[in-house]
């Protein structure tokens, strides 16, 4: 199946505690439904100090669910993805505006 949400997509909150924060796609799990958004559901990680880091309490993005996101469109709207064949390419699309994500 063709992934409707992908690296470097962005992207809005729809739900949690993070709710209607924008950020980009850092990265997907497709087989755990997940995805990292930069500054989105951060939490704090605490890290043992090594030669090339200090360590201490860091931020990390954590992965959200992909059913709590949605790509926001030209206008800035969270919108949902179609898929549409254009010549012999499948290809992306917006289903508010109908332009094309990926040209």
């Amino acid at each position: 199946m063709a992934a409707k949400l992908k690296k470097g997509d962005s992207v809005i909150v729809l739900a949690g505690k993070d709710k209607g924060k924008t950020g980009t796609i850092e990265s997907v799990s497709p087989k755990t439904g997940k995805a990292v958004v930069g500054g989105v559901n951060m939490a704090v990680r605490h890290t043992r100090q090594s030669q090339t880091s200090q360590g201490g309490r860091l931020p990390q993005a954590m992965p959200i669910d992909l059913s709590n996101l949605a790509i926001v469109d030209a206008n800035g709207k969270p919108t949902r993805v179609g898929f549409r064949m254009e010549g012999d390419k499948k290809v992306r699309f917006a289903k508010t505006t109908g332009d094309v994500i990926d040209a």
